[in-house]
C-alpha cells in the first residue's frame, strides 16, 4: 500500500454517538494493563538469551532503515531466543488495543470479552502459529502505550512489539526490526470544518497533537527546520502517551490537528465522521516487527514468516481490515535485506 494513495473520503463508524462509546471503552481498556489475552488470558514472561551470528546495522551506519534487517532463516536451526519461546509454549507480544482496524477490541462484539482483532493482530497470530505451533493459548498480548514500546522490549516484558511501529535509524540503535510489512507516511488529521489544509501555512498558531515516542514529533520538528511548518505551530507541548488520546483531544477541542501515520489517521477518520485527512502524506515510512537488540535468530525467523505471509495472508488481512478506509492495495512493500 502506497501512502500517497490514502483516501480522504471515509465512511463513519456508527456516527458521533458510536465514537463516544469507542472513546469511553478505550479509556477503560487503557487502564487494564498489562493485557494477557491468548486467544485466552494467562501470565508468562519472555525468556531466552541473545544469539550472535548476524548483524543489525547501527543507526550511524543507517541510510535506508527499512533495508537494514537480517536475511530470513527457517526453523531448522533455531537459536536460544526462539527455542526459549518454544519451550515456554507461547509468544508474548506488545500490541495496541485502541487502533481501529489495526489492533482493537470491537465494542459492537456480541461477546462479553471481546478479543483483540485487526491487521496487526492477524500478523501476531501468524507469527505465533509458525513459531509455537497452531494450538490454543499460543500467544499472550500485552497492551503497550506508544511511548512504552521500546522499553517493553528492552526490559524483557515482551518478545516483540507489533504495533504500527515505524522502522527508523534512531530506533535501530535501541531495538532490532524485521523487514517491513506495511508502508505509510505522516499525515494531518483535523475536523472537516477546519480551515487546515495539510502541512502548510494553515497550521500557523494551531495546536498539534502527537504521541510521545512517535515518529510524528520528529517529522514535525524536521518540517519546522525545513520551513514547511510555520514557526508558530504548537506541537512541543501537545504530546500524549497513546495515539488515540490525540483523537480525543481533537474531539474535546483541546487540539486543532493531529499528526500521525496516514494509515492510523484514516482509521481514526473512519471512527469519527466529523474529522478527515488534510493534505497528502509528507513522509514515507514502513512498519516493522520490533524485537530485542541482537536477538538475531528471532529476527531471522520472523523475516521468514513474513516471506510466506506476504504470499499467502497479507492481502486477505488487508482486504478485511483496511481496504474500506485505505482503498485498493498494491500489495506489501518491497523488501531488501542488509
Amino acid at each position: 500500500m502506497n501512502a500517497r494513495r490514502l483516501r480522504a473520503s471515509l465512511r463513519g463508524w456508527g456516527g458521533v454517538g458510536g465514537m463516544a462509546v469507542v472513546c469511553a471503552l478505550a479509556a477503560v481498556f487503557a487502564l487494564l494493563l498489562p493485557v494477557a489475552q491468548s486467544r485466552e488470558d494467562d501470565d508468562g514472561e519472555p525468556g531466552g538469551q541473545r544469539t550472535a551470528g548476524g548483524y543489525q546495522a547501527r543507526a550511524e551506519d543507517c541510510t535506508d532503515p527499512e533495508k537494514q534487517s537480517l536475511s530470513p532463516s527457517s526453523g531448522d536451526q533455531d537459536g536460544d531466543t526462539v527455542q526459549a519461546i518454544k519451550d515456554r509454549g507461547f509468544l508474548i507480544v506488545g500490541v495496541d488495543q485502541n487502533s481501529y482496524r489495526f489492533g482493537y477490541r470491537d465494542p459492537n462484539s456480541e461477546s462479553d470479552d471481546a478479543e483483540l482483532e485487526g491487521f496487526d493482530i492477524d500478523l501476531v497470530h501468524e507469527i505465533a502459529d509458525k513459531i509455537v505451533g497452531e494450538k490454543p493459548k499460543n500467544v499472550r498480548f500485552r497492551a503497550i502505550p506508544t511511548d512504552q514500546r521500546i522499553p517493553a522490549i528492552q526490559d524483557g516484558k515482551v518478545d516483540m512489539v507489533v504495533r504500527t511501529m515505524t522502522i527508523n535509524c534512531t530506533r535501530l540503535e535501541q531495538v532490532a526490526f524485521s523487514s517491513p510489512y506495511f508502508e505509510t507516511g505522516q499525515q494531518v488529521l483535523a475536523p472537516k470544518k477546519s480551515d487546515i489544509t495539510g502541512l502548510d501555512e494553515s497550521l500557523a498558531k494551531k495546536r498539534i497533537c502527537t504521541a510521545t515516542g512517535s515518529t510524528a514529533f520528529d517529522a514535525l520538528d524536521a518540517a519546522r527546520t525545513a520551513g514547511t511548518l510555520p514557526a508558530s505551530a504548537d506541537f512541543e507541548k501537545r504530546t500524549v502517551p497513546n495515539q488515540l488520546d490525540c483523537l480525543v483531544r481533537l474531539q474535546l477541542g483541546e487540539a486543532d490537528a493531529v499528526v500521525t501515520d496516514g494509515a492510523l489517521a484514516a482509521s481514526q477518520a473512519a471512527q469519527d465522521p466529523t474529522v478527515g485527512l488534510k493534505g497528502k502524506p509528507f513522509t514515507d515510512e514502513f512498519y516493522g516487527v520490533a524485537m530485542k537488540k541482537d536477538a538475531d535468530d528471532l529476527v531471522r525467523r520472523v523475516n521468514q514468516i513474513l516471506v510466506d505471509y506476504r504470499k499467502d495472508g497479507w492481502q486477505k488481512s488487508y482486504d478485511k481490515w483496511l481496504a474500506e478506509s485505505l482503498g485498493e492495495s498494491s500489495g506489501p512493500p518491497p523488501v531488501q535485506y542488509k
